[in-house]
């Protein structure tokens, strides 16, 4: 891994581009991530600089910034630079009081005393509740808590910041007491380079404890505790006189410091914190997702066989009676197959957001199998979806207006129009309505008004003019011509078997395509609302790729029934089918809410449906127009073929 990030860090020219490219599709499986920052060498007595970041909870999904609860301040809180992603995640970074010197160890370091009155007894007792934790970051590292457990294949797992603290009863007493974490045992892991001397930090670990400090005297900044004493190497290692939040009563808050050194280098820092314990299911998963893609391919294989064969060899071999008239029905209709269908507008609308859809999925996951995305680099993804999604927008436009002026449509500037406003704007006001209700939890989570400004800016300012500029493009080329003449007069079509009824087969159409993916989907749905890194981007990468093939057959396959069937409306089904498989998505958003997370507040739970619903609705918009332009590309292909007199 360390040589990878060599070579990637010292060849980035424009001529290694299709060779990377190349290599992560080789092993995009393997290699997960590539470290996202430039590593910091630290000598003897250096300064290090500990940061806060928010406190989060898997129980209200509300983040809150580290100093909303009246911990130990320094003399200025100080915000660190923060883009756009983790902005939008509800990252508040800023420095904290704690002071680490590298290489040199601290025990029970005083950090300052707190009277607890009302309101703050209230406040940690809220958030004991709701099971906030504490994030902290050193070196670029987040803070994590080791967890022995013996039924792992790895002795350790990490889990991302510790407890504020927790609920207990004291023996023989049943009355629920609320204890804080007010020690904190940090342990920082550093890489020696033997040849410089200098040292790299590779772990940031800490294990929180509850105690009752004792001093004597009055308090000052001087006091010496009597629970631990550094002189005489007394350390905290229990929490066997926890301290209860009482009103009235007063928090020490102290911290001991521990280096270790590791073999683990600095390229490979991360590996401990991703540990895949789990491939196995994720190759299950790849291996159900081929079993399907060979499935549908061996019948779209047998349908261009059974049609296109016998067109070019212009039928000299003779038919049974079925297969004639199972050959029949698709072209017979071949006078209306390319008839505008109703709602031609919003099709090309749709259309065209799904090209944008598209090339900002494929672009981010080329750049994330090849590590410029990993979870060291914070907030990274969402700020490279965002741009990439605002500089699809001329793709989006050449698509929308190109596939319009097929339909022999004229109003080119309305379609551009509708294409950059009508999907942003649903999901805008979604998303505006969600952060009034964060906001309205003061929850850091809520977007600034500030960033607001910048998102509406990303849309006007560059997206719609992309979008009109493509949409001019994609009007002037001469649109596609039909192979086959349509009818002035539209054929009736027969009446159809009941498993041929539109809801039904576009319901069924969506179920292969959600079948490729629900596994992968399980780790992305952890990864974002049970606070864990998901760094599988291989895999991932290889999931889409199934996707899209899964789409694209499943459409294919039953576009072609629809057709035999002598049912010529083919357009918005065949985008439906494989959109449907967005409903499924959702369904399983709700089955996950209700088995898998412990949400039982009202806010909380509006805003998982809320951002489960925009998801959705952008997995609709990426399947569908996947599913389209497989069913354009097929019914072009066949009908070609066909010698009309």
């Amino acid at each position: 891994m360390e040589s990878q990030s060599r070579s990637i860090h010292n060849k980035r020219s424009t001529a290694m581009i299709p060779a990377l490219l190349f290599l992560s599709l080789i092993h995009g499986v393997h290699c997960f991530y590539l470290p996202g920052v430039a590593p910091e060498d630290f000598q003897k007595g250096d300064p290090l600089k500990v940061k806060v970041n928010k406190l989060t909870s898997i129980k209200t999904q509300l983040p809150y910034s580290y100093y909303s609860l009246p911990f130990c301040t320094p003399e200025k809180i100080v915000d660190s630079a923060e883009n756009l992603g983790e902005v939008l995640r509800g990252d508040r970074i800023e420095n904290s009081p704690y002071a680490f010197t590298m290489q040199e160890p601290q025990l029970c370091t005083a950090l300052c005393r707190i009277m607890i009155d009302a309101k703050t007894a209230k406040q940690f007792k809220v958030k004991i509740d709701d099971e906030y934790r504490v994030n902290m970051i050193l070196d670029n590292l987040p803070l994590v808590v080791p967890i022995k457990r013996l039924d792992q294949a790895s002795n350790t797992v990490y889990q991302l910041g510790y407890h504020i603290g927790l609920k207990g009863q004291y023996a023989g007493n049943k009355e629920e007491k609320y204890f804080i974490h007010n020690h904190l045992a940090f342990t920082v892991k550093y890489h020696r380079d033997l040849r410089t001397g200098s040292s790299r930090i590779v772990g940031f670990e800490v294990k929180p404890y509850s105690i009752k400090h004792e001093y004597e005297g009055k308090w000052s900044e001087k006091t010496r505790l009597t629970t631990c004493d550094p002189h005489a190497k007394r350390t905290v290692v229990n929490s066997n006189t926890p301290l209860e939040v009482e009103v009235n009563k007063e928090i020490i808050f102290s911290y001991d410091v521990e280096y270790q050194e590791s073999d683990v280098k600095w390229a490979s820092r991360w590996d401990s914190y991703l540990l895949m314990s789990d491939d196995q299911i994720h190759w299950f998963s790849i291996v159900n997702s081929l079993m399907i893609v060979l499935f549908l391919t061996g019948m779209v294989a047998m349908i261009m066989l059974r049609t296109l064969y016998r067109d070019i060899s212009k039928y000299n071999e003779l038919e049974t009676q079925e297969e004639a008239l199972e050959e029949t029905g698709w072209k017979l209709v071949h006078g209306d197959v390319f008839r505008p269908p109703s709602n031609s507008d919003l099709l090309c609308v749709y259309v065209g957001t799904g090209v944008q859809f598209l090339g900002m999925v494929l672009v981010t996951m080329i750049f994330a199998v090849l590590g410029f995305l990993s979870p060291s680099n914070r907030g990274g993804l969402m700020t490279a979806m965002l741009l990439l999604w605002v500089s699809m927008g001329i793709f989006a436009g050449y698509a929308s207006t190109n596939l319009y002026k097929m339909f022999k449509g004229a109003e080119w500037k309305k379609i551009a129009a509708k294409t950059a406003f009508m999907f942003p704007a649903i999901v805008f006001v979604i998303f505006f309505v969600l952060n009034a209700l964060i906001w309205g939890q003061k929850s850091s989570g809520a977007v600034p008004f500030g960033t607001m400004f910048a998102l509406v800016f990303l849309w006007f300012g560059i997206s719609v003019p992309l979008v009109i500029v493509g949409g001019y493009v994609g009007f002037k080329k001469p649109a596609m011509e039909d192979p086959v003449k349509t009818n002035k007069i539209p054929r009736q079509i027969p009446e159809q078997a009941w498993y041929m009824n539109p809801i039904f087969s576009i319901l069924i159409g969506g179920i292969l395509p959600f079948g490729a993916v629900f596994i992968e989907l399980f780790f992305i749905l952890t990864s974002i609302w049970l606070n864990q890194f998901y760094y599988m981007f291989g895999f991932l990468f290889l999931v889409f790729i199934i996707l899209v093939i899964t789409c694209a057959e499943i459409t294919i396959v039953l576009c072609y029934f629809q057709l035999c069937s002598e049912d010529y409306k083919w357009w918005w089904r065949s985008y439906l089918t494989s959109g449907s498989s967005a409903l499924y998505l959702f369904l399983y958003a709700a089955f996950y809410f209700f088995t898998k997370l412990e949400i039982t507040k009202l806010v909380s739970g509006i805003l998982y449906f809320g951002y489960m619903l925009i998801a959705s609705y952008a997995f609709f918009v990426l399947t569908g127009t996947i599913g389209f332009y497989a069913c354009f590309c097929f019914t072009r292909l066949i009908y070609s073929s066909l010698k009309i007199d």
